[in-house]
């Protein structure tokens, strides 16, 4: 096979959530460990960092590798879903794993991993860790699939795990209280390892806390020991923090929601140092050797590692904006932030997947946008007839179009250079605009 047909083979042959959801979700380690124990573990082979949570995760991710490939290592970094090619899924310093990689093993090892069918993801988990232990990496930045105490990604032993936030999301797996799904995600807390947590409700810290306590792990609320001072929006798009233990930095992320991702992020940071796989800012001889190399993790994300999809503009004049943002909580930010936009029409190209909160992410949807309602490429995507219904039930005026690119299609005949056009709802919308649309 080529790499097209592999991939082909690998989206077609293994259960795959992101395209099936309840029928693509496997509960157990079982085939992970059998996986693992093939490979020889490869995992042990380097270090690691453990990121969970319901949202944030991939921006934090990313922005760990790139401060981590500032200071000079080389650097895995393993996340999902991808947006336009398998490959997205698993880089080393930003550069995608090789398509001979992919198609050898997948050549190589059929006849170990058929028999076992698993799924999509624990495939293409256990392809990330054995791909980064031949590449010799030094440390690997994991962002956890769903979940986490039964995510295949939770047989590393980590150096620091970190837990963004917690929200109502993938509720038919993970719980349908906050507690419980806090539980979930603290399962990525090892013993005698360090974890940090974003942010906590009154809740959810104490099964947290119950957890740490459990397995004798220091735990670090990144809302008590705030590093994040002030943050300002800039013009160009980015954001301008002040910060308590490296000055001013510039985060390329200008997402209002990356302002809390950035105070998770330098508590993470923290940590690392404490840890020794960082320099000591403490040391005043180390300290602008230290900023610097933070500044440019966070002011170059997405040409270090390849990010795609954050408040992400792909044009101007009209500015054009996607962002992945697709649950309830994402969008109590993204709706802020698309209040603040000045223009003089707003068009909204929007689609969302079967199993989130569609009514009440449209009730913080702007009233007085264009919408454009659409299907992504996925079996789980809500029928864009319904969402119309939905939105016209939520006082939202708008026409459905049977796919992205139809909808953009649409909004390119008729949008002004004044104006400007958001495209979002779900990963996937995102996903099949990037690759049909531009």
């Amino acid at each position: 096979m080529n790499y097209q047909e592999t991939c082909n083979y690998l989206f077609s042959q293994l259960p795959m959530f992101e395209k099936q959801g309840a029928s693509g979700y496997k509960e157990g380690l079982a085939n992970t460990k059998a996986l693992d124990e093939h490979f020889d573990h490869p995992h042990r082979n380097y270090r690691t960092i453990h990121v969970a949570g319901t949202n944030g995760k991939g921006s934090c991710s990313h922005t760990l590798a790139a401060i981590l490939q500032s200071c000079g290592y080389k650097v895995g970094l393993y996340t999902s879903p991808h947006l336009v090619d398998y490959r997205e899924r698993i880089r080393i310093n930003g550069t995608p794993i090789s398509k001979d990689y992919v198609v050898d093993f997948v050549e190589k090892e059929r006849s170990f991993f058929e028999p076992l069918h698993p799924t999509f993801f624990e495939l293409a988990t256990a392809m990330a860790f054995k791909y980064f232990s031949d590449m010799h990496i030094d440390v690997a930045v994991v962002e956890v699939g769903l979940g986490g105490r039964l995510d295949c990604t939770n047989i590393i032993s980590p150096m620091l795990s970190v837990i963004t936030n917690i929200s109502f999301d993938h509720t038919q797996f993970l719980g349908d209280t906050l507690e419980k799904i806090a539980a979930e995600k603290a399962g990525i807390i090892k013993q005698m390892t360090p974890v940090v947590i974003g942010e906590a409700t009154d809740g959810t810290r104490g099964v947290f806390e119950d957890k740490a306590r459990e397995a004798q792990a220091p735990i670090i609320f990144a809302e008590d020991q705030p590093e994040v001072l002030s943050a300002e929006a800039q013009k160009d798009g980015t954001m301008l923090y002040q910060t308590a233990s490296y000055g001013e930095l510039k985060g390329e992320l200008g997402g209002l929601y990356q302002v809390r991702n950035t105070n998770t992020i330098l508590c993470a940071v923290r940590q690392l140092e404490k840890i020794g796989l960082l320099c000591e800012c403490r040391k005043t001889e180390n300290q602008a050797k230290c900023r610097e190399e933070i500044q440019q993790g966070l002011g170059k994300v997405c040409e270090l590692t390849g990010l795609q999809g954050r408040w992400q503009t792909v044009k101007t004049n009209p500015q054009v904006v996607c962002d992945t943002g697709h649950n309830l909580a994402g969008w109590e930010y993204l709706s802020r932030q698309l209040a603040n936009v000045k223009c003089r029409n707003m068009h909204i190209v929007f689609g969302m997947v079967d199993d989130k909160d569609v009514t009440n992410v449209m009730k913080l949807l702007p009233k007085d946008a264009i919408y454009y309602f659409t299907k992504p490429e996925s079996k789980r995507g809500i029928p864009e007839a319904k969402l119309l219904l939905i939105a016209n039930e939520n006082g939202l005026n708008g026409n459905a179009f049977p796919s992205v690119y139809e909808a953009y299609k649409m909004v390119r005949e008729v949008v002004a250079r004044e104006d400007f056009v958001f495209i979002g709802g779900s990963s996937y919308v995102v996903a099949d605009f990037l690759k049909n649309c531009i």
